[in-house]
């Protein structure tokens, strides 16, 4: 049987589709090379990005000498738009997931909608369709009918509607069609189909066409945003819009699987799975465009995890769950893929989420103070709430993993303590401000400790600077997040320093590092690239410290990496390849929230940006 033979694209060479139970990753060459059925963390069914032999794809490519290909989305939608170019002909491969008419009711039926549309003279098509299904684990067959295919593979299923004939090769498609201008030749992949493959007719095609269309330019058309970067800001909400699993309303990272943050390493991790910081940081965003119901969502799903407090050594949270809610993420590897461009172990599930990050207390906490605009919590949530931070209180002053989930050892992190204090802040608001029942003294007291340990043990009197943890001059960019929170002001000295060491020492041409992995060993081998969340953060803290001009270059200089559809993958490396799972959920809400705080502060100072700039040591003040 044939395999792709072709060299991995860029991981950015892809588009998104999705119907909010899954998505799939559409190459410029036309070729979906990512996705998992029924929901974002099964077992995929075309996973030629992490081996292209063995993976298993669906392509749709047309053939010709000087053919040209550009990739597009149609305005305001999550269709995607494949069009080849030459002198014989231009023709298009539009691609789309129609969404339920109950998008909330779990099923297991996704429709990959594949329409080859003729826009001038004439081409032909080569179309592939060559399944593996359970990551490539299990053999299938394929039997031909009269308008399609029918693949089987032990319990699971799939059909192919629209091509029949004399298609098979083996127990997969291959064959090519000729077109000429105004045909229109529509095709599905239908997992789990109720009924034998059959022809989808041109005008059931442009009616689920039409509804796709008018689903998304309904949901962005309630958008509040009306500032300098819309078309990012919308793309990137239409992002999360596509990662949030609607019938429980949890956000998925990413969803991809095992994508490396460097090009051969080991860095590669399943971001299929709901992180309660990632998710915590989205009610913000989507609560900012105006997305109340998004936001209500997860809020929903964040309460009953609060609610169920199932973790053990980690504390009562876990800091990542499957979209369902359970939290069985064992994590196993496939040996038998290649990994993309040869980046080994490919891996699923997550060994991470049995780690203590004490930062996930301060983010869920959070979430659930900002989601009270929009759903009050409930007595026997407030009941569990108290429980939680009655934990914290007696644990807030304990190594974890940290943020970045490294695997060198426990340490006393600086952002785990500044979201301990976020916690602590938080969850007394709550009581104070509602007359809720709660053990105020106690809280009060953890959160004053927590503040007094920050700005004494985690402050570098030598690199002026709060560092990665305790006792090491190591930076952090997670740091960013200090002000932002409301732990520190954006114009105490202290910051002020600290944002310049950030600067010289972790920012390069607007891209920020994360950390210094040689300075501050994770227990992994190699190097990463830029963390793209935490250029996005920069320009925040850039613009509540008021140097505008410096965020808002920051800003549209990060644009430039998005990929040809504005998509961001985890990091950037030197030469601006997008690296890690693709898209990211958080880089997209990061995005978000510096635009709209950048867009308020050049507003409020349309003229005085460069005023708000200061020499470079005048920002830092006098710190004694």
């Amino acid at each position: 049987m044939c395999a792709m033979t072709e060299p991995f694209p860029d991981i950015a060479d892809h588009g998104l589709i999705g119907d909010l139970q899954s998505v799939a990753l559409v190459s410029t060459a036309g070729s979906v090379d990512w996705f998992c059925a029924p929901r974002f963390d099964s077992p995929s069914i075309f996973a030629s990005l992490l081996d292209r032999e063995k993976g298993g794809y669906f392509r749709i490519h047309a053939a010709g000498e000087g053919m040209r290909v550009k990739q597009m989305y149609f305005p305001q939608t999550a269709v995607l738009i494949t069009r080849f170019m030459s002198e014989a002909g231009v023709g298009e491969v539009i691609d789309f997931m129609p969404v339920a008419d109950e998008p909330t009711v779990p099923t297991p039926n996704r429709l990959l909608v594949r329409a080859i549309r003729m826009v001038r003279g004439e081409l032909t098509f080569r179309v592939e369709c060559r399944p593996r299904f359970d990551y490539g684990r299990r053999q299938h067959t394929a039997t031909g009918y009269p308008h399609g295919v029918r693949f089987e593979s032990g319990d699971t299923s799939a059909a192919l509607h629209g091509l029949g004939g004399d298609v098979l090769d083996g127990d997969d498609v291959d064959t090519s069609l000729t077109l000429k201008a105004g045909a229109l030749r529509m095709l599905v992949f239908e997992t789990e189909p109720e009924s034998a493959p059959h022809e989808l007719t041109s005008a059931r095609g442009t009616r689920l066409f039409r509804e796709t269309v008018a689903f998304w330019r309904e949901w962005i058309g309630r958008s509040t945003y009306r500032g300098r970067w819309r078309e990012a800001v919308e793309r990137s909400s239409m992002v999360l819009k596509l990662l949030q699993y609607a019938p429980t309303g949890a956000l998925v990272a990413a969803p991809t699987a095992a994508l490396p943050e460097q090009l051969g390493g080991v860095r590669n991790w399943d971001y299929r799975y709901t992180w309660i910081r990632d998710s915590s940081f989205s009610i913000d965003a989507l609560l900012a465009l105006g997305h109340s119901e998004e936001a209500l969502g997860f809020i929903l799903w964040a309460g009953d995890r609060v609610v169920e407090q199932v973790g053990e050594a980690s504390g009562p949270l876990k800091i990542m769950y499957r979209i369902d809610g359970s939290s069985d993420l064992e994590e196993l590897t496939l040996d038998h893929f290649e990994g993309y461009a040869g980046s080994r172990p490919v891996h699923i599930g997550n060994g991470a989420a049995d780690q203590l990050q004490l930062d996930i207390y301060g983010e869920a906490i959070d979430a659930l103070a900002i989601g009270e605009r929009v759903r009050a919590i409930g007595h026997p949530g407030w009941t569990k709430l108290v429980s939680i931070i009655d934990w914290l209180a007696d644990n807030w002053d304990q190594p974890d993993e940290g943020v970045w989930e490294t695997r060198g050892g426990r340490k006393d992190f600086t952002y785990g303590r500044i979201m301990c204090w976020v916690a602590f802040d938080r969850a007394i608001r709550m009581a104070v401000e509602r007359g809720r029942p709660a053990p105020l003294e106690k809280w009060t007291a953890a959160r004053d400790a927590v503040y007094q340990q920050v700005f004494t043990r985690c402050w570098n009197p030598d690199r002026r600077a709060f560092t990665q943890y305790p006792g090491t001059d190591v930076l952090d960019a997670i740091t960013l997040l200090m002000p932002i929170v409301g732990m520190i002001s954006p114009q105490d000295p202290m910051w002020l320093s600290t944002l310049d060491a950030i600067t010289d020492e972790l920012v390069t041409d607007s891209l920020v590092y994360r950390y210094n992995p040689s300075a501050s060993p994770d227990g992994l081998p190699g190097a990463e690239g830029t963390f793209s969340l935490c250029s996005f953060f920069y320009v925040r803290a850039l613009t509540d410290a008021g140097r505008l001009d410096e965020a808002r270059y920051a800003f549209e200089k990060m644009l430039t990496y998005g990929n040809h559809v504005g998509l961001y993958a985890e990091e950037i490396d030197p030469a601006g390849l997008q690296l890690g799972n693709f898209p990211q959920a958080f880089t997209h809400l990061a995005l978000i929230r510096a635009a709209i705080s950048l867009d308020a502060a050049l507003n409020a100072h349309p003229a005085g940006a460069q005023q708000q700039q200061q020499p470079a040591g005048a920002r830092t003040g006098v710190l004694s």
